[in-house]
């Protein structure tokens, strides 16, 4: 697998993932309906200023390993894309709905950022999941680490911007799709996990490979 086809895969999975309706996309609804367009971005913000952290983290951890414990780096990517795997199952086997946005209960838009930022910091799935996703993409093969750690943070921030973003932009227009037409969140969060299950799968196999042939070369 290329550089290039190993980020437009992480892109796939990252905007299936952002995509589904969840707590952070709801926090933004929520505000924008309240507060208007400038609380939504704020909450935006937020979450985006959270996502860069756990991106960080994500990129810290993996360079660790990949320098000081690479004997690791092949198991953990590997528990990583079975993690993977579990939450993609999950999200198939579950009904996702969205019954009702209430209020934001946030009153200004600097309290809509750190409200935003906190929950999504706070959020221990999500140290998890960057944990498990980052070693299927982050590749010593591919160059440094933290340089790698620094295009797919970037994406993860244009990902969520454009995302929620447009849901701020939009807010009752989303309101109402979200709310009225259950059966499309359903499918959503199911074709999220499919995504999920098929780039484990995928990076895996790429792993096991790679592996295969250092240990042949170094034979």
């Amino acid at each position: 697998m290329t550089y290039s086809e190993n980020l437009w895969l992480y892109f796939t999975l990252l905007f299936g993932i952002i995509i589904v309706p969840g707590m952070d996309m709801l926090f933004v609804l929520a505000n924008a309906l309240t507060g208007g367009r400038g609380r939504g971005m704020a909450a935006t913000a937020g979450i985006m200023a959270g996502g860069a952290v756990h991106s960080l983290y994500g990129a810290i951890g993996v360079g660790i390993l990949a320098s000081l414990l690479p004997s690791l780096f092949a198991p953990l990517l590997f528990i990583g894309a079975a993690y993977m795997v579990w939450i993609g199952f999950t999200l198939i086997r579950s009904s996702i709905r969205v019954e009702t946005v209430g209020d934001g209960a946030v009153r200004t838009d600097w309290r809509a950022f750190r409200q935003g930022a906190i929950t999504c910091l706070i959020n221990p799935k999500a140290y998890l999941f960057m944990l498990a996703v980052y070693p299927q993409f982050l590749k010593p093969v591919y160059g440094p680490i933290w340089m790698q750690g620094v295009i797919m943070g970037a994406m993860t921030l244009a990902t969520q911007f454009a995302i929620y973003g447009a849901v701020a932009f939009t807010a009752d227009r989303s309101r109402t799709l979200l709310i009225a037409n259950p059966a499309a969140t359903i499918l959503i969060g199911r074709v999220a996990g499919a995504l999920l299950i098929l780039v484990a799968v995928l990076t895996a196999w790429h792993g096991w490979q790679t592996e295969v042939s250092f240990s042949a070369g170094g034979n």
